[in-house]
């Protein structure tokens, strides 16, 4: 049975249908707004994992390049693996889902969203998280929803629903926001130093429309929603829960008291295994599940710790930042470096500074774009004393890198201001809580020991929660175990003036508004005091950049001289690049041309002999010139490049010439006047009013004392007219 519902959502209609497409699926649903249309599908496995002692949840977000008209570039002309777009959208689809499934159920599970259709106004990515909402709730997989997701944006004031990419380009903010009909249960986003009242109403804003688009989705799940199937929790002897807590409740509670996180874990690892072996091999079926009731021991003491007596794990108070430290130009090399440390998180950050060749060149299916400011994050296993082998990025390195690169780019310089491709590099060297807001803090430290004209400084902040009832507690700056066994997971980055960048993850149902501006009020308490730390450390960027960066130089090229610097079959601008060793890019539209160089005075001189192909010749001023072909009435010389002109013979010296080879050669270099341009557009030159000029009018020029002497006039000269 196919059911079509449809409504009215920031002046597009959206429609959401089930039962025409991916039928064999546990669950599917079409999402179309405006001329964007996905496909989601969920689909578990029969039989649960009993070896897993996590949720087998996978989701996929596809591109399929005919939605936007297009046939993939590249060798093999199909879609390859997944973008970053891809990843980061498959990434707010999984966040707000995986905590609504119920605890004990293992059965492989794989949401799919296909991007059947783009319109390149609509983004795909919320509309992604409509669809995996509606085709988990009308299947028989558990799934504790229905869900929606929103963008927000904010042109002149106003708060706009959805807004289309050209709306985003006006934009303040670009928040996205996914929710159930009571609570917000994942942020996601970035904006240009809003206040925290702003950000709130922005939430409050798109939780509107999110608690409109569930009571679509419940219309359709009410006519054709399965049974769900039943969870049941692991079996065991009646007896064993209250064996394992007599035999180690005291022990984890004395072992949580250990501030120093190896330790700590160490010691716990130590009181589990003990466990195991006391209970011995009448308990050893049911060792996976002594393993969870260790684990609920555990975070039910952790969080009563907390509850109860305001005190963490490592004995700080609720609202303390752990010590931090800063430091700059570690690396002697790298063209901008720092060392930021927070207690047990460290990030190295090396900024990059490239040319414009060097930016990144993206092809999605609003078409193609290139990225000049890239910030990488990467986790090596030793920052947590692991041991794992090497592999291309993983899908939480994407997210967490994009969450620091958004933090940084409101207060990054304008291309037109400097023309640099940059590219930071995050690379945590210990990790224990909140590595992407050290990434943030580490990157802004680096950026300005390079010497790019930042605004300012960003911080971040993490926040975490701990809700039991009506008993709350928000924790600042929080560990990863804090993260590991709490209810949120929140991370604020911004300047003095305002946030630039968010994430907010809940393990719980959802929080209230109220939870989330206390929590926005902490995180910029923190925020201030980290970035004064930081601003002792390097207050401004430094006046220059690194001696190992590339000089970039710009010349603005009338469009219409363009050939001529490039010349015939390029090879004036070959000259140009042989000569100095410089980078030059053109830009064939506008004319912005890029030079860069390692060499200073390689780019000047690179940038000058540019100049001079396109400046227009002015009478009165003086060229040196050289000599390209002589006649019985005159010679005629390139004066400037491409620009020829004709030394009348009675212009060659200040005395009478009797022949022109008396006087120059062929490739002889001699200064000249531009005497006149003709109405024919003919260049007239004259060396022999530059003689004058410069006070040589005698006989010590004459035919016998050969090519022009050098030194007979002050440097001076030569140099001012180049």
């Amino acid at each position: 049975m196919i059911v079509t519902k449809e409504m009215e959502l920031g002046g597009r209609k959206l429609v959401i249908e089930t039962g025409r497409m991916a039928k064999q699926a546990n669950g599917s649903a079409v999402v179309r707004y405006g001329d964007t249309m996905v496909l989601a599908t969920a689909t578990c496995s029969k039989e649960p994992r009993e070896d897993l002692d996590f949720f087998p949840l996978t989701v996929e977000y596809q591109e399929r390049a005919y939605a936007a008209g297009k046939i993939p570039g590249g060798f093999f002309k199909r879609e390859g693996r997944p973008n970053e777009k891809e990843i980061l959208s498959a990434r707010l689809i999984d966040r707000p889902i995986r905590p609504l499934f119920p605890k004990h159920f293992k059965n492989d599970t794989q949401v799919v969203v296909f991007v059947l259709s783009s319109d390149q106004e609509n983004d795909a990515d919320v509309l992604g998280a409509v669809g995996a909402s509606v085709a988990l709730s009308i299947s028989d997989i558990p799934f504790e929803g229905p869900i929606a997701s929103v963008r927000v944006g904010r042109i002149n004031g106003e708060f706009v629903i959805n807004p289309t990419f050209s709306q985003l380009d006006e934009s303040d903010m670009d928040l996205v926001i996914a929710g159930s009909e009571d609570s917000i249960l994942m942020v996601e986003g970035e904006s240009l130093e809003i206040s925290e009242a702003e950000m709130l109403e922005g939430l409050k804003f798109g939780h509107q429309y999110i608690k409109q688009i569930i009571q679509l989705e419940k219309e359709i799940i009410a006519e054709v929603a399965k049974p769900k199937m039943e969870v049941k929790p692991p079996e065991c002897p009646e007896e064993l829960p209250a064996k394992v807590e007599e035999l180690v409740l005291e022990k984890i509670r004395e072992a949580i008291q250990i501030q120093e996180k190896k330790e700590r874990r160490d010691r716990l690892a130590e009181i589990r295994e003990a466990l195991f072996a006391e209970l011995g091999e009448e308990y050893e079926p049911y060792r996976s599940v002594v393993k969870d009731m260790f684990e609920e021991l555990e975070k039910r003491e952790v969080r009563a710790m907390i509850l109860n007596d305001n005190r963490r794990l490592d004995g700080r108070g609720l609202d303390e930042i752990r010590p931090i430290s800063c430091e700059v130009s570690v690396l002697p090399r790298a063209h901008g470096s720092a060392l930021f440390t927070r207690g047990q998180t460290q990030s190295l950050a090396a900024t990059t500074l490239g040319t414009k060749i060097d930016e990144q060149i993206l092809d999605t299916l609003e078409g193609e774009t290139s990225k000049s400011y890239m910030l990488h994050y990467n986790f090596p296993p030793f920052s947590v004393g692991e041991v794992r082998p090497f592999r291309s990025p993983s899908r939480r390195e994407i997210g967490h890198g994009m969450l620091a690169e958004r933090a940084l780019k409101p207060v990054l310089p304008s291309d037109e201001a400097f023309p640099y491709t940059i590219r930071i590099v995050s690379d945590i060297l210990e990790s224990n809580g909140s590595s992407s807001m050290a990434t943030v803090c580490a990157g802004s430290l680096s950026l300005m020991d390079a010497g790019v004209p930042t605004k300012c400084h960003v911080a971040g902040i993490a926040m975490g929660l701990i809700k039991e009832g009506a008993q709350v507690r928000i924790l600042t700056d929080i560990l990863g175990d804090e993260d590991h066994l709490g209810d949120m997971d929140f991370k604020v980055a911004g300047t003095r003036e305002g946030v630039t960048a968010f994430q907010m993850d809940i393990k719980i149902g959802g929080i209230s508004f109220e939870i989330m501006a206390e929590a926005l009020e902490k995180a910029k308490k923190a925020r201030l005091q980290i970035l004064e730390i930081m601003e002792k450390t390097i207050e401004r960027p430094r006046a220059d950049i690194s001696p190992y960066a590339p000089r970039i130089l710009t010349v603005m090229i009338p469009p219409d001289k363009i050939g001529l610097v490039i010349g015939p079959g390029g090879k004036t601008i070959r000259s140009i690049i042989e000569q100095t060793g410089v980078k030059i890019d053109i830009e064939d539209v506008t004319g912005m041309t890029i030079i860069a160089s390692t060499d200073a005075e390689q780019a000047q001189r690179a940038k000058e002999m540019i100049e001079r192909i396109i400046v227009d010749p002015e009478v009165g001023k003086e060229y040196e010139a050289t000599i390209k072909k002589i006649t019985d009435f005159g010679a005629f010389a390139e004066f400037l490049p491409g620009k020829e002109g004709l030394i009348h013979i009675s212009e060659l010296a200040p005395y009478r010439v009797s022949r022109v080879s008396d006087v120059v050669k062929l490739g002889d270099k001699v200064w000249v006047i531009l005497k006149a341009i003709d109405r024919e557009g003919r260049y007239k030159l004259s060396r022999k009013d530059y003689l004058r000029r410069h006070g040589d009018g005698s006989q010590s020029a004459s035919p016998r004392h050969g090519k022009e002497r050098r030194g007979s006039f002050p440097k001076r000269h030569k140099s001012e007219d180049k």
